[in-house]
C-alpha cells in the first residue's frame, strides 16, 4: 500500500469523522428546539413534525444501504475518462466546497424551475411550518440523480468521493437555519445563508418566491440577481398546500399531479415540454388555470 493511498485513507477517515459530528450536532438541535417547544407551549404542527422525522429515518435507511453509493459508481467512470487529476489536500478541499456550493445553487434553482425536478424537490417546501425537522424533510429519491450535477466538478479534476463529500457539507450546513429563534443577523444575513436568509426562500409570499438559492453563500444569488432579505412576515408552503401529514403523499403528490397532467397532454412534445420545460408552463388547450398547484404562480 503506497503512502499516497494510506493518505487517502486517513483522510477519508478523518472527513466521515466530520460529517458524523455534524449529524449528531444537527440531531441535537433538533431535540432541543422541540424541548423549548414544548416549555413555552409554542405552536407546532405536531404531526408534521412527525412526518418530518419518519420522512428523515426513510431517508437515513436508504442512504445506508443502497442509495448511498450510486452517486459515487456514477461518476467514478468519468473520472477516469477525464485527463485532469487534482490530489486531495486541505487547498483541494477549499476549492471542492467553494465549487460545490456553486454546484449547489445551480443545481437548487434548475429544482424550482423544472418540474420533473421540482416534482421532488417541492416535498422540502410543501411544510407549512418552520422548524429544524423540516430539514429533514427531503425527498427520498434525490440521490438518484442528484449526483449528475456533480459532472462539471468531476470533469475538471476533483474526486468524485471529494466532491460528493463537498456537496453533503454543504446540504449539512443548512440544517441549523431551519429555525424562527435566530432572527436578524446583520452583514451575516447578505452574505451567506442564514435563518432569515432561508426563511425567504420557504416563504410562499410572492415577493419570496425564487429566492435565496445559495446553499452556504449569498454571493452567488447577488451575482445572478436572486437574492432577497426578510422584510415582510413569512408565509410558510406551496402557493397550494397539500393538507397531508402522510409521509407517503408527502413524497409523491407533485409526482401524482404531474402524472395527471401529462395524461392531458394530446402528444409527446407537450409532454416532454410539460415535464422538463418550465414549471409554470401548460400546453394552451388546458382547462385548468395553470400552476396555483405548485411553488410558483405565474
Amino acid at each position: 500500500m503506497s503512502l499516497e493511498t494510506l493518505f487517502w485513507l486517513f483522510e477519508t477517515s478523518n472527513i466521515m469523522e466530520i460529517i458524523g459530528l455534524i449529524f449528531l450536532i444537527n440531531l441535537a438541535l433538533t431535540g432541543a428546539e422541540i424541548l423549548v417547544d414544548l416549555l413555552r407551549r409554542k405552536h407546532r404542527r405536531w404531526r408534521d413534525s412527525a412526518a418530518n422525522f419518519a420522512i428523515f429515518l426513510t431517508n437515513t435507511f436508504l442512504q445506508n444501504t443502497s442509495f448511498g453509493v450510486i452517486g459515487l459508481l456514477g461518476l467514478l467512470p468519468f473520472s477516469w475518462l477525464t485527463p485532469f487529476d487534482m490530489p486531495m489536500n486541505w487547498i483541494t478541499w477549499i476549492l471542492a466546497l467553494i465549487a460545490a456550493d456553486f454546484t449547489y445553487y445551480w443545481m437548487h434553482r434548475l429544482e424550482h424551475e423544472h418540474r420533473i425536478l421540482w416534482a421532488s424537490h417541492s416535498i422540502h417546501h410543501s411544510s407549512e411550518d418552520y422548524n429544524l425537522t423540516v430539514g429533514f424533510r427531503l425527498c427520498l429519491i434525490e440521490p438518484l440523480f442528484e449526483w449528475i450535477f456533480l459532472l462539471p466538478m468531476i470533469l475538471i479534476g476533483f474526486n468524485p468521493f471529494q466532491a460528493i463529500i463537498a456537496l453533503t457539507l454543504v446540504a449539512q450546513y443548512q440544517h441549523w437555519i431551519h429555525t424562527e429563534y435566530i432572527g436578524n443577523l446583520g452583514w451575516l444575513d447578505r452574505w451567506f445563508n442564514t435563518p432569515s436568509t432561508h426563511r425567504v426562500h420557504h416563504g410562499s409570499n410572492q415577493q419570496y418566491l425564487d429566492k435565496n438559492y445559495g446553499g452556504v453563500l449569498m454571493v452567488w444569488d447577488k451575482l445572478f440577481g436572486t437574492y432577497e432579505p426578510e422584510a415582510e412576515q413569512v408565509i410558510y408552503g406551496l402557493t397550494r398546500n397539500i393538507d397531508t401529514n402522510n409521509p407517503i403523499t408527502i413524497n409523491t403528490s407533485e409526482f401524482t399531479r404531474l402524472w395527471h397532467d401529462l395524461q392531458k397532454c394530446r402528444g409527446w412534445q407537450d409532454k416532454l415540454r410539460l415535464a422538463f420545460g418550465g414549471l409554470t408552463w401548460r400546453p394552451a388547450y388546458f382547462t385548468a388555470s395553470p400552476p396555483d398547484d405548485t411553488h410558483k404562480t405565474p
